[in-house]
C-alpha cells in the first residue's frame, strides 16, 4: 500500500481521537492555552541558562549550579510542551503539513536535538564546567546556539498561523476573478 504524505496525514487528522481533539469546545483550546504555557515557562529557564552559558546572566551563580536547578522543570515542561505540540498539530495536519514553516520548525526541534547530545557531557552534564572561575569557550558555543535555535522554533511556530498555501490564494482569486 502507497501511501502519500498528503493521504497519511489526512489519515491521522481524520482519526477518531484526533476528530475528538479538534472538535472540542473546551479541550482544544486547554491543550493550545497549556502548550502556550509551556513554551512561556520552558523559555524562559532555557533563556536563563543560555544567557548564563553567554556570561550575560547570574555570573555569581556557577553554570553548572543554574543548569542542574533547571534541569527537571525543562524537562517537565519539554515533555508537556511537546506533548500538547503533538495534540494540535495532529488534529490540524492536513493544514501543516504542507506548511514550510512547520516543517522548519519541526527540523529545528531535531537540530535541537542533535545540539544537546554533542554538548551533553562537555557543557550540560558537566560538574566541573566553571571550577576554575571561567567557562569554557564550548560552554558560550552551546548557549548561543542553543539561543538562536530556541528563538527560531518559537519564530517558526508563530509564522505557522500566518501561512497562506499559495494554492489557496490562486484559487480564490480564480475564484473572485469569476465573479467580476
Amino acid at each position: 500500500m502507497d501511501m502519500s504524505v498528503a493521504s497519511l496525514s489526512h489519515a491521522i487528522q481524520s482519526s477518531d481521537f484526533f476528530t475528538a481533539v479538534r472538535q472540542s469546545e473546551l479541550f482544544y483550546p486547554a491543550v493550545l492555552a497549556t502548550h502556550l504555557t509551556c513554551i512561556a515557562i520552558f523559555g524562559g529557564m532555557i533563556l536563563m541558562t543560555d544567557l548564563r552559558l553567554l556570561n550575560l546572566a547570574f555570573r555569581h551563580t556557577p553554570a553548572s549550579v543554574v543548569i542542574e536547578s533547571m534541569r527537571v522543570w525543562k524537562r517537565i515542561g519539554f515533555v508537556i510542551m511537546i506533548g500538547c505540540g503533538v495534540l494540535l498539530a495532529g488534529s490540524h495536519l492536513d493544514k501543516y503539513y504542507p506548511n514550510p514553516y512547520f516543517q522548519l520548525k519541526l527540523s529545528l526541534l531535531v537540530v535541537t536535538g542533535i545540539h544537546g547530545l554533542i554538548f551533553h557531557r562537555s557543557v550540560y552534564y558537566n560538574a566541573g564546567l566553571d571550577r576554575d572561575g571561567r567557562l569554557p569557550v564550548r560552554a558560550a558555543v552551546a548557549g548561543g546556539t542553543s539561543l538562536v535555535l530556541w528563538l527560531s522554533i518559537m519564530t517558526c511556530g508563530r509564522w505557522i498561523a500566518y501561512y497562506d498555501d499559495p494554492h489557496a490564494i490562486a484559487r480564490l482569486v480564480r475564484g473572485l476573478l469569476r465573479l467580476v
